[in-house]
């Protein structure tokens, strides 16, 4: 998918988005947080409740529409299978899942890509998606392959998705709390005239400061989340297994160009390193590793 597609589906879903947390506000009737006397404080609450969860849990029940058209993902319908390579795949996949006890099988797609990588999306363990790339079905091994999946199934298996977007909403309603807080107490050292620009340009700022310092508590849960999976994994197809995978993504990593992708959280590897390496939504391989290397 081309960029300005890719564009233009982001626009539709965030359009979706307000919209629907619009009518959600109407129909529940919550009222505007100020008012003469000042903030209300738990229509503020509700408000940013409604506007930081609201987007994330969207986001979650869109998340396998939004891979599949984003990452151009070919699902490999069970009963069609055109290689011995899909059929092994969709077994390997399904026979993890079932160890997992997830009470419904993935769906199993690849996407082109030179790429070694692989991401687990979906709203809920009964509907889930495992994609893979064509670079790491020609590169990697059975085993190595098998603990990527493994690793992907124990994401699904942990609920991680769910985590991830209430971790968001929390950050997300937090900071736009917090920022319309200090806005309304800025513009009250003004005078009246003053007063709404002050509000409106310091309650932007903030949320954007407050935006951004939330994108290190997200990056941080994000990487735990990893070593959880790491260990998913290692359980389901075997600590070695797992382990190969690993060594073998890092020998492949260095020759990568970066690629800073929109669908990056949700992949087995992030090369991200430097000192925004905070911001980075997976551990270094190298950490990796030893972690599934201690007895």
């Amino acid at each position: 998918m081309n960029f300005f597609k890719r564009f233009g589906l982001m626009i539709m879903i965030n359009a979706l988005i307000m919209v629907t947390i619009s009518i959600l506000l109407t129909v529940f009737n919550v009222q505007p947080y100020l008012s003469q006397q000042g903030i209300n404080y738990e229509g503020l609450m509700i408000f940013c409740l409604a506007w930081g969860f609201g987007g994330a849990i969207i986001s979650l029940l869109l998340s396998k529409f939004m891979a599949k058209t984003m990452m151009g993902v070919r699902i490999i319908n069970p009963n069609k299978m055109s290689s011995p390579d899909e059929q092994w795949l969709v077994q390997t996949v399904h026979q993890i899942a079932r160890q997992a006890n997830l009470p419904k099988m993935p769906e199993v797609g690849i996407f082109e890509s030179p790429e070694m990588n692989a991401f687990a999306t979906g709203p809920s363990k009964s509907n889930s998606l495992v994609a893979v790339t064509t670079g790491i079905m020609q590169k990697m091994n059975k085993d190595e392959l098998e603990g990527v999946l493994a690793h992907e199934v124990a994401h699904i298996a942990n609920g991680d998705m769910v985590t991830m977007v209430l971790i968001q909403g929390i950050v997300n309603a937090f900071g736009m709390f917090l920022s319309r807080v200090i806005g309304f107490f800025l513009s009250t050292l003004v005078d009246e005239k003053k007063a709404p620009i002050v509000r409106m340009i310091s309650t932007i700022v903030l949320d954007i400061i407050f935006n951004f310092l939330g994108m290190f508590v997200v990056a941080y849960f994000s990487r735990r989340r990893e070593f959880r999976a790491d260990a998913g994994g290692a359980a389901l197809s075997g600590r070695s297994k797992m382990i190969q995978a690993l060594q073998r993504l890092k020998q492949d990593m260095a020759a990568l160009p970066e690629d800073k992708n929109a669908m990056a959280t949700l992949q087995i590897s992030d090369r991200r390193r430097s000192m925004m390496s905070l911001l980075s939504t997976h551990p270094p391989l190298e950490q990796r590793i030893f972690q599934l290397q201690q007895p």
